[in-house]
């Protein structure tokens, strides 16, 4: 299998999940968002697949919220 990881900075992370710097920072602080690796002295950059799972997650999520809500009414 022959996979290319593809790694995103910040403003491609941003635009690709809606969220601030300041919040994607928080997010990371608190372990509920994936970790940069340092791509050198001075650049850090995000796994593409990372971040899409971590995606991926927030939909389940808020379909499971979603269904909750609906077998309430």
């Amino acid at each position: 299998m022959n996979q290319s990881i593809r790694i995103l900075r910040l403003p491609d992370v941003m635009q690709k999940t809606g969220l601030s710097r300041s919040q994607i920072y928080r997010l990371v602080t608190l372990g509920t968002f994936p970790t940069q690796i340092q791509l050198g002295d001075r650049s850090s950059g995000w796994i593409e697949s990372e971040i899409d799972g971590w995606l991926a997650e927030r939909i389940a999520l808020s379909r499971e919220r979603q269904c909750q809500a609906a077998a309430k009414v």
